[in-house]
């Protein structure tokens, strides 16, 4: 029976070795023993710091052979001392219960880790074992044996002058796809010689046509012209013969123009190979003056001839993605959403009989938004993962009647199960991480529970002081059931200051999973209770409450933020709320600006980052159009009422908490000067205020130096303001 939450229900996170019945990763996973960084009543073991999660081991996504007895994984690791990180490999044998991972020296720095043919692990490198070599990405394979043994690196492809972004192999093991940056024009896959049309010279400066779309996107100014194309070669004694075949069609005038892999996100997931290696599917949106209103996303197919591709879903103007063909060739399944320009729309599972052309939707009457898909090895089911309240479990799906079953791959709470890879025998592979520990790696036998087979940072984590994490529900606007979470130290005596955690999208969740930057864990562990809700336009309690939040983004969810604060309170009596700050980035960060003009006298500080100010600004200024039109009701002409209802800068007047402003310039997505306007407010009316600008971030903060920094200024901010007697009142 799994443990399913209830209201109020108390949630330990258990992170001793001693849980684990098998043997764990042969890597050492203790690391270095965490500082004691602050002192909290209460406490035998030091508290988690900023600097151990900056710190902490990453386990990457595995790949698995196509027999289904070997996978390798990459684990992250950073040096405490001076932040660099390095990526190290490791083999692991399926078939043999409580074996050790086997370390590879693949000779060079690795990534994008395949199994090939005869027993050959193929990876990207823009390392060469001749020290005179151009530095590139290329593509290359080693021979390895179960023991882990290893020939030397041998080149499976090179093409001077540019690099290989990617790479997919045929399952028959005669052909390879690669991906990279390289011109429409181009009808081979490196092109080094073609001229940047957007840099006319003889000045520095850039130049763009109103027709030509996006003219920056995510964080990277565009380059019209050049997009990340796929080009199928022919593999011949390994090694990749010929020009290579455009999947999107030699000619452009009648082929597609667009990215694939999907920018700026998009990765191998975009493609697949048919089983019989004779089709590949792949994902794009046309690239034209449009792309930055749109959400449709299609598949389409090659038959490598270089011809024009085949659209297959025409008939859906909205986002398709996830091509996902059955073993035997017979199907493709995929996710799509049925609202154009909605980019949280829920993502059905659907399939094509690729005999008949018929197209069903699978998930129809299933009120879930899945995530991720791929077939069971015998081709009889589909596993694919959804989230369904603060969880993200794995669901099976039965393509002929679309009947959905929730899996029980863990004991308790399923929290956020990843990666999942099919083997033969029903046998389940995936990652599951939790607000208590980072992800690992389990093997899950045929209608059995996962089991352990890594330990990249569980005993690293038992090291630390424990926490506890608390659900608990409550009617919240318009009456509706809200969840939220309390996370806070599991012995800590006396009362406890509140941080109110505010997650982006605002579709999203602050859901039971791990988090290398917005980590309650991290923030607790400093001597604080996190409360987090879940308001009207979070994800995983139906659409209908995802929906919600449309042209109302300062209404419901700040009244569900008003009452899940008096909920939580009441729900754990050690939390003080006389003494409590508000934190959020992204749609969270607006809403700490809200609260700053509409709640103001409740908070003894603020948080805002990547936060939007002006919502007239900000829709001038964004690159994805879709979203705000998407929220707004239409462009700023269009729904000039709406933005301005629902508008921070109109409110500056009631503010006068303190805030820190934290913003990065390489942010496109809510441009830095967003941040720089609230502060100039802040300032404007001798607010205490403090302002974080990162030069070298985007909507993001992902160096490990620049992390630690912002961890470092966010709690001396909170520290400020929380754990003093009087908190100051100027600068």
């Amino acid at each position: 029976m799994r443990n399913l939450a209830v209201s109020g229900a108390l949630i330990p996170i258990m992170l001793a070795a001693a849980l684990f019945a098998a043997p764990l990763a042969a890597q050492d996973a203790a690391g270095t023993a965490p500082a004691q960084s602050v002192s909290i009543p209460g406490l035998s073991a030091p508290p988690m710091s900023a600097r151990d999660l900056v710190t902490m081991p990453r386990l990457g996504a595995p790949m698995v052979n196509p027999a289904g007895t070997l996978a390798v994984y990459g684990v992250t690791t950073t040096d405490p001392e001076s932040l660099t990180r390095s990526t190290a490999h490791y083999l692991l044998d399926l078939t043999q219960p409580g074996a050790g991972p086997v370390a590879l020296d693949l000779g060079m720095k690795a990534s994008s880790l395949a199994f090939g043919p005869g027993g050959r692990l193929y990876f990207l490198s823009s390392e060469h074992p001749e020290a005179n070599a151009e530095a590139r990405s290329r593509v290359w394979r080693i021979s390895i044996d179960d023991a882990g043994r290893i020939g030397a690196p041998e080149l499976v492809a090179d093409t001077p002058g540019t690099d290989i972004a990617g790479f997919k192999l045929a399952p028959t093991g005669d052909a390879i796809a690669l991906w990279g940056e390289v011109p429409r024009e181009c009808p081979r896959f490196a092109c080094p010689e073609a001229t940047a049309a957007h840099l006319p010279g003889p000045g520095t400066g850039r130049l763009y046509d109103g027709a030509g779309g996006f003219y920056r996107h995510w964080d990277q100014w565009e380059t019209p012209g050049t997009y990340s194309r796929v080009f199928v070669f022919g593999l011949e004694n390994g090694m990749a013969v010929g020009d290579g075949v455009p999947v999107d069609g030699t000619d452009p005038a009648n082929g597609l123009t667009g990215d694939t892999p999907t920018m700026p996100f998009g990765g191998g997931e975009d493609i697949a190979w048919a089983p019989d290696g004779e089709h590949l599917y792949f994902v794009a949106r046309k690239a034209d003056g449009a792309e930055p209103a749109s959400t449709n996303f299609d598949i389409y197919v090659s038959d490598l001839s270089g011809a024009a591709p085949i659209l297959l879903t025409a008939g859906n103007a909205a986002t398709d993605t996830a091509p996902t063909p059955s073993p035997n060739g017979r199907y493709l399944a995929w996710l799509a959403m049925d609202r154009p320009t909605y980019e949280a729309d829920r993502l059905s599972v659907r399939l094509l009989d690729l005999a008949t052309g018929k197209a069903r939707n699978l998930t129809a009457d299933t009120d879930l938004s899945f995530g991720s898909l791929t077939w069971e090895a015998d081709g009889k089911s589909l596993i694919a993962t959804a989230q369904e309240v603060l969880d993200t479990p794995a669901f099976r799906i039965d393509p002929v009647s679309g009947a959905v079953a929730r899996l029980d791959l863990m004991a308790g709470n399923e929290a956020h199960i990843a990666n999942l890879a099919a083997l033969p025998g029903g046998r389940l592979l995936f990652t599951r991480d939790s607000l208590g520990a980072p992800s690992e790696l389990y093997l899950a036998d045929a209608g059995q529970q996962g089991r352990p087979l890594t330990d990249v940072a569980t005993t690293r984590m038992g090291t630390m002081a424990s926490i506890v994490t608390r659900r608990f529900s409550f009617a919240g606007a318009n009456g509706d059931t809200v969840w939220g979470q309390i996370t806070r130290l599991a012995d800590q005596t006396g009362p406890i200051p509140a941080i109110l955690y505010i997650h982006g999208g605002p579709q999203g969740s602050f859901n039971d999973g791990w988090s290398s930057r917005w980590n309650p864990r991290v923030v607790a562990s400093q001597g604080y209770a996190v409360i987090s809700v879940d308001f009207h336009g979070s994800t995983g309690y139906g659409q209908a409450f995802t929906d919600a939040i449309r042209s109302d983004w300062g209404g419901k969810p700040l009244e569900d933020l008003q009452k899940g604060l008096t909920a939580a309170l009441a729900a754990d009596q050690q939390i003080d709320g006389s003494r409590a700050c508000a934190m959020g980035a992204s749609y969270g960060g607006y809403m700490v600006n809200w609260i700053a003009g509409q709640w103001a006298d409740r908070f003894d500080c603020l948080i805002q980052h990547d936060g939007l100010f002006d919502m007239r600004s900000f829709y001038y200024s964004t690159e994805e159009l879709w979203f705000p039109r998407w929220d707004f009701g239409g462009s700023y002409s269009e729904a000039r009422e709406t933005y301005e209802r629902w508008n921070p800068a109109n409110h500056v007047d009631q503010w006068k908490t303190p805030m820190l402003v934290v913003a990065g310039e390489r942010d496109f997505r809510v441009p830095y000067t967003q941040g720089l306007q609230s502060f100039t407010a802040l300032q404007e009316r001798g607010i205490p205020s403090q302002l974080l600008v990162f030069p070298d971030e985007n909507h993001w903060v992902l160096g490990p130096k620049n992390s630690l920094q912002w961890h470092n200024t966010v709690f001396a901010w909170l520290d400020r303001w929380l754990k003093q007697e009087k908190p100051e009142t100027s600068e």
